[in-house]
């Protein structure tokens, strides 16, 4: 019970602690079925209004351990495809601590010859971080200044180029570092600015199979860069089957189904974590749904590769 306790512990630490050694933005190991999440460029790209649902529960079996939800919705705004907008939705709770973050973007897509496109996006909004610091027993001086329950705005920028085989992007989602301690104003509790940067291309191996290998690169100020790196399978055009590899973190396994054109389910477990956090935990699950509407005689592409 105390090894638990002292783990929730630095789970919140980590938060609101020295928080410039953390990873605050979300992931998600699906995360290359809603790019959204990580950059604003990717509203619209799929030229019709698409709505994603991911939900993660990780290090299950763990006291105090990350749960995560995202929302996410995304269309072109003009008949020309040019304009885009979107809406993103991301909570995330570890031990007694909430962060719940709200943005609107916007993407502006520029079409060339054949498949090729490349969009500049921005997003807006607000984060609200809720904790109950009060509920925890401990001499550390972080815990005597009490709940924590403030709003700040942050913005976001990216750039994300396609065709129909090749996708990459570079974003910065949190460009202001606001502070996070309202307490103590020589504290250094503050958001850190996340860099991200991936590709990935389709392979035909066959008729009925098709290889996507794909690579994430994360950048976190006075952080180790990290990495993901995934390799997937498209099987008859129906079913996705892949592995990655968190750097610091995990292997994952991911599988989805095209139930229809419009409707799409998957589901990725992280089943070693590299950390002494294996000992303690049974993995984590994260599960996606999503689906693409369709309104009068616009046609939709399915597969979607990315």
């Amino acid at each position: 019970m105390k090894l638990i306790r002292n783990i929730s512990l630095a789970l919140i630490l980590t938060v609101f602690g020295h928080v410039g050694m953390a990873q605050q933005q979300v992931m998600f190991t699906q995360y290359m079925f809603n790019g959204l999440a990580i950059n604003p460029a990717y509203a619209g790209s799929h030229d019709n209004i698409t709505a994603t649902f991911l939900a993660r529960e990780q290090w299950v079996g763990l006291e105090g351990a990350p749960s995560s939800q995202t929302f996410s919705i995304h269309s072109p705004f003009n008949a020309s495809g040019s304009a885009n907008v979107g809406a993103l939705l991301i909570h995330d709770r570890i031990g007694v601590t909430d962060q719940t973050t709200a943005y609107l973007a916007f993407a502006y897509r520029i079409r060339f010859s054949g498949s090729a496109r490349l969009a500049f996006g921005l997003q807006g909004g607000l984060a609200n971080y809720n904790s109950k610091l009060s509920q925890i027993s401990g001499t550390d001086p972080a815990f005597a200044q009490g709940d924590i329950n403030i709003n700040r705005p942050n913005f976001g920028a990216g750039l994300y180029f396609n065709t129909n085989r090749f996708f990459a992007g570079v974003s910065v989602p949190q460009l202001v570092r606001s502070k996070l301690d309202v307490n103590n104003s020589d504290s250094d509790s503050r958001l850190e600015r996340h860099y991200f940067g991936y590709m990935g291309y389709v392979f035909d191996i066959s008729r009925d199979l098709k290889f996507k290998p794909n690579l994430l690169i994360k950048y976190v100020e006075n952080a180790p860069v990290e990495f993901d790196i995934n390799a997937n399978f498209l099987i008859k055009d129906i079913i996705w089957a892949g592995l990655s590899y968190r750097s610091f973190d995990s292997f994952d396994a991911l599988v989805q189904v095209q139930i229809s054109k419009q409707f799409q389910f998957g589901y990725a477990y992280d089943f070693a974590t590299t950390t002494d956090l294996r000992r303690v935990n049974a993995g984590s699950h994260e599960l996606m749904i999503q689906y693409r509407f369709v309104f009068g005689k616009k046609k939709i592409i399915s597969p979607r590769y990315f």
